[in-house]
């Protein structure tokens, strides 16, 4: 399925160029800023949204191409038109709790695709929940959680799934060396505190934080690295189109201790991207009986690697690339290998997919 802007596209959604608009929502957020950059640089046109039109304003500086829509979660009429003519919508306006709902349903009112980037699990297992009969019958595609925590994952371990009808566990292990939160994510911490979950014998369950630590073997150049289990919204959407009955995800110990710590300061640019210097790896672990399969990407900077994740998965339902409509996952949406590849070596330093033959 493919979708186009509708016939008002043209200048009133600054669309002078007749490339697609793409509606951003949270445009001069920390990761909001990133991804109008990488739509710029694959050729789309960010509409920029948001309830600040000073920050707006700033954000689109001199590039008269760029339109600017202020727009409340909380006025549903002011979405609307935010959204008008618009070819797909992207939120990265958080707490995700907030603002998710109102602008699904704005998307689904507008008929066009909606993405985001939230990492709040009960969020993204609501919006499963509650739109994906609507969406599905309005023929539109909601992909939520396409980001570092979530995303990249469900992405991983899709494509470590291969041919494999099921698994009997997936794991997903995160290797970062630093941790600096946004303000954003300090935010959605907070809002976020105690509604955690984690997917274990068949079903999601409340997930608790705790001071277990055990060592973990990291592919290189992490090695074994004291970790915790973690929770992240690939636990929520693996299980909505991978036939599994656990999903565990662990982390070592040094980001961990960043985000818990007052006095960890916000990432600072160190290249010419605005790239912080923090380094990850995610290993993909799927295991079936005696046998596993495993799938590792690496590269720089959790926030900035979620512009491509969700600007790839933009360009991809707007020229028909896509397998679903209603809620999906991003590996149920889209093919994961060729999505994966398409990242690298540009945005994913390092790739390791099972080789073809093994399947």
């Amino acid at each position: 399925m493919s979708y186009a802007p509708s016939a008002s596209a043209a200048p009133s959604a600054g669309n002078r160029s007749g490339r697609p608009v793409v509606a951003v929502l949270g445009a001069y957020g920390h990761t909001g800023r990133f991804v109008v950059a990488e739509l710029l640089r694959r050729g789309l046109t960010p509409l920029l949204v948001g309830r600040d039109r000073q920050k707006l304003d700033a954000l689109r500086g001199t590039d008269g191409d760029l339109s600017v829509r202020v727009a409340s979660t909380e006025d549903p009429a002011s979405l609307d038109r935010a959204l008008d003519g618009a070819a797909a919508v992207v939120n990265c306006a958080g707490p995700f709790v907030a603002t998710t709902p109102a602008v699904a349903r704005a998307a689904l009112r507008a008929g066009i695709p909606y993405l985001d980037v939230a990492a709040e699990q009960g969020v993204t297992a609501a919006l499963f929940d509650t739109y994906g009969d609507s969406a599905r019958e309005a023929g539109v595609l909601l992909v939520p959680s396409l980001a570092f925590y979530g995303g990249l994952g469900d992405l991983l371990a899709t494509a470590a799934l291969g041919d494999w009808p099921d698994a009997d566990e997936v794991t997903l292990a995160y290797g970062l060396d630093s941790w600096h939160p946004t303000p954003g994510t300090r935010l959605t911490g907070e809002t976020n505190a105690g509604q955690h979950l984690t997917y274990t014998g068949g079903r999601l369950q409340p997930f608790n934080y705790s001071q277990d630590v055990f060592p973990w073997r990291f592919p290189e150049p992490f090695g074994t690295q004291d970790a915790s289990a973690f929770a992240t919204a690939d636990q929520v959407t693996l299980p909505r189109h991978v036939r599994t009955p656990e999903v565990r995800a662990v982390m070592n110990l040094a980001p961990l201790q960043d985000i818990r710590a007052a006095e960890t300061p916000a990432p600072v640019p160190a290249d010419e991207r605005g790239r912080s210097a923090q380094n990850f790896l995610v290993e993909a672990v799927v295991r079936r009986g005696r046998e596993t399969r495993r799938a590792v990407a690496g590269g720089r900077d959790i926030y900035a690697v979620t512009a491509p994740l969700v600007v790839e998965a933009v360009a991809r339902i707007l020229d028909g690339r896509c397998k679903a409509t209603g809620v999906a996952g991003v590996g149920e949406a889209f093919d994961a290998v060729s999505f994966l590849r398409a990242l690298t070596p540009e945005h994913l330093t390092r790739l390791d997919l099972p080789a073809d033959e093994d399947r």
